[in-house]
């Protein structure tokens, strides 16, 4: 495979139970395999730690804002760049076919600081969500509370003109 970020041969690198594919004496970025990024993304993950000093090329420039293609899948396969976390600090690159993961150099230092561990990253995200949403979910709330009550007002209102006793089988006699 070649590296999408500076076209180098990425070689394989035994790191715990994964095997990443890095651009060693290029530009230090890691490939990643569907979920193997949730094996090396916490600090407590001594796995992680090997990818963290890759050596890289110091004369070689990375254009940053450049599309990447999938290593894994073909230069028809254009990855997409998304935030990891809530606290947006770092942008990976996502295959959409594969699920593999692209690193930039020191991506995985960022992720790796950013929360201690997956609880956290998880509380962080339903801090986040509360804070974007509640307001939108209280007023949804409070409009489908006014319309229950409107609603029961209705039916209040045609139980007084459509009494039980008229309706089929709560009548003492009668032709129904």
């Amino acid at each position: 495979m070649n590296c999408p970020a500076c076209g180098r041969e990425l070689t394989t690198m035994t790191a715990g139970p994964i095997e990443a594919d890095v651009c060693a004496n290029g530009c230090a970025g890691i490939w990643l395999d569907h979920f193997e990024l949730e094996k090396v993304d916490e600090q407590s993950e001594t796995a992680g730690a090997t990818l963290l000093a890759i050596p890289g090329d110091p004369s070689l420039t990375v254009d940053p804002d450049r599309r990447r293609s999938c290593p894994k899948c073909g230069p028809e396969t254009v990855m997409m760049r998304h935030f990891e976390s809530v606290a947006r600090k770092a942008a990976v690159d996502e295959c959409p076919s594969c699920g593999g993961i692209w690193l930039d150099a020191g991506e995985l230092n960022v992720i790796r600081s950013e929360f201690p561990s997956a609880e956290a990253r998880h509380d962080a995200a339903r801090k986040a969500f509360s804070e974007m949403f509640d307001a939108q979910l209280a007023a949804e709330h409070a409009k489908s509370e006014a319309e229950l009550e409107r609603a029961e007002k209705i039916s209040g209102a045609l139980r007084f003109i459509c009494p039980s006793t008229y309706l089929p089988g709560k009548q003492d006699g009668g032709a129904f």
